[in-house]
């Protein structure tokens, strides 16, 4: 028997609610859960997310090293571009403008809350460098 049954990655912000419409329609997912101080949804694979009120949060300064990046969520997509037009369109922001290309291709962004997350064409087998 699993001693953990089920795991959920918590975002803390200031406004559950509206960044729960961001992650919803980014991952088209559900709301399954919903009190006053947080919103969980569930994409259609299983992955579950819940925003969390927190009302002294702030953004983390990622990429700027002065509030180092302590998690962030990542996405395996097939179209970059695609994706990126959407989550600019739903209000999140890139963080990066580099151009990188070939198979590693990632792409950086923050969630209209300042969370950072990163999407990207495969998943990575090597330690974050930097």
């Amino acid at each position: 028997m699993a001693l953990v049954n089920a795991g959920v990655v918590v975002l803390d912000c200031a406004e559950p609610e509206k960044l729960a419409v961001f992650y919803k329609e980014l991952l088209e997912a559900e709301q399954t859960d919903a009190t006053a101080n947080r919103v969980e949804i569930r994409s259609a694979d299983g992955f579950r997310l819940a925003l969390r009120r927190d009302t002294n949060a702030t953004p983390p300064s990622w990429p700027r090293p002065e509030n180092s990046l302590q998690a962030h969520l990542e996405f395996v997509v097939d179209d970059m571009d695609a994706v990126e037009r959407r989550i600019v369109g739903l209000g999140g922001r890139p963080l990066e403008a580099k151009e990188a290309t070939g198979p590693l291709e990632e792409r950086g962004y923050s969630d209209p809350a300042g969370h950072s997350f990163v999407v990207r064409r495969t998943i990575p087998t090597a330690p974050k460098q930097g």
